[in-house]
């Protein structure tokens, strides 16, 4: 018998179920079978060709050394000048920290914030992954249940309903996964100021702002450093530039907050993927940044498809989306649970899904998240399958 001992915190963490449905889904592509991917967020296109192309030259044969752990300085700055010229706010550079994916800038922003005991409200639902991170560090966290009269996102008014004396931050998504919902910005403002003034940090994950939907000026939408500049914002190279298995992200924080980031990252890191900070600054040339938005309206189009398709084949969307390529949609009326439902679609129609156990508890058994960061071709045919699917149902 081994004598390993697996930790309480190991044991506590649940699967994240959409991974545990891609696996599902590789065993059936093994035995030969065509299964169409609409499980995860990863966008079908890869990175703007200058960035590939920046990662083949600095692969030359030069040393790969560390980086500081905050990051290269010219990173940061093009990140920083990203703030400015994409949403109208200006950052110091000094504040930016690169990390390894969104991942380790969430890891290192709750490592900084959190204590034992904290309390931490996070919407239901929300990214599984940021409730198991805060309570890997040994904080509490409050579900608040969120409708779709409230978009399935936070607002003020279910955040003081569900204040306590022990309550310490927030954790804001948006947009979200999985509901690809956006907070209004006005709503987003008044939930920092909120938490501002009852002593409460704010991490607000914008990992596919630049993916929302732009206004009528044709701008973007605001980041939450408009409203308020000590909030820690999350954000990534994953979505919006494609990058997801670079593992490259970055957090703006509070200038007081950096010394105690930079020894977290040094002992916990060292540093992001020196040759892919490399190649991420050419992320933000005009070649790579025009790439970028014709996908971005890519996506809206995917949206549309797929909103058309599910309304189609009968499973309704009780918010559409407005940002990060998910849509959510209720299974109520299958007779079955979300998970049977995922199980099914996977093992009779082989398209993979992910259900609604991932994200919460209000939605667990009723929604299902889709993903359409998929071709458009992969779309059709997954809500073509769905509906033949559905048809055996009834």
């Amino acid at each position: 018998m081994s004598t390993v001992r697996i930790s309480r915190r190991a044991q506590a963490v649940a699967p994240f179920y959409a991974m545990e449905f891609g696996k599902h889904a590789a065993a059936l592509e093994a035995e030969g079978h065509h299964v169409v991917r609409l499980n995860l967020g990863e966008p079908d296109f890869g990175a703007p060709p200058a960035v590939r192309e920046a990662m083949r030259e600095v692969m030359d044969g030069r040393p790969m050394a560390y980086t500081a752990a905050l990051g290269l300085p010219a990173l940061r700055q093009a990140i920083a000048r990203f703030y400015a010229d994409q949403h109208d706010v200006e950052v110091d550079p000094a504040r930016v920290v690169v990390t390894a994916g969104a991942s380790a800038a969430l890891v290192l922003a709750t490592a900084a914030l959190v204590d034992p005991g904290d309390r931490v409200l996070i919407a239901d639902p929300s990214y599984p992954c940021n409730r198991q991170i805060v309570e890997s560090f040994g904080a509490r966290v409050g579900l608040v249940p969120t409708t779709a009269a409230t978009r399935f996102q936070l607002d003020t008014a279910s955040v003081r309903a569900h204040w306590t004396d022990d309550t310490r931050g927030l954790m804001i998504a948006t947009p979200s996964n999985p509901t690809g919902t956006s907070v209004p910005a006005d709503e987003l403002a008044a939930l920092c100021e909120l938490a501002g003034e009852r002593g409460a940090w704010r991490i607000v994950d914008e990992i596919y702002l630049n993916l929302g939907d732009h206004d009528g000026r044709g701008r973007p939408p605001r980041s939450a450093l408009s409203y308020d500049p000590d909030a820690v914002v999350i954000n990534s190279f994953s979505k919006y530039f494609g990058m997801t298995g670079w593992r490259l992200g970055w957090c703006v924080v509070p200038e007081v907050l950096v010394p105690a980031m930079e020894r977290l990252a040094q002992n916990y890191f060292l540093c992001a993927s020196t040759p892919a900070q490399h190649a991420a600054l050419s992320c933000f040339t005009a070649e790579s940044l025009a790439v970028c938005e014709a996908r971005r309206v890519e996506f809206g189009e995917r949206r549309a498809l797929v909103l058309d398709g599910l309304e189609r084949v009968g499973l309704p969307v009780p918010v559409p989306p407005d940002g990060a390529f998910y849509v959510y949609f209720d299974v109520s009326d299958t007779g079955l649970t979300s998970w049977e439902f995922c199980e099914r679609a996977l093992r009779e129609a082989h398209v993979a899904l992910t259900p609604g156990r991932d994200f919460g508890v209000g939605t667990a058994d009723s929604h299902v998240r889709l993903s359409y960061a998929a071709s458009a071709g992969d779309l059709r045919e997954g809500i073509a399958r769905l509906g033949k699917f559905l048809d055996t149902l009834r």
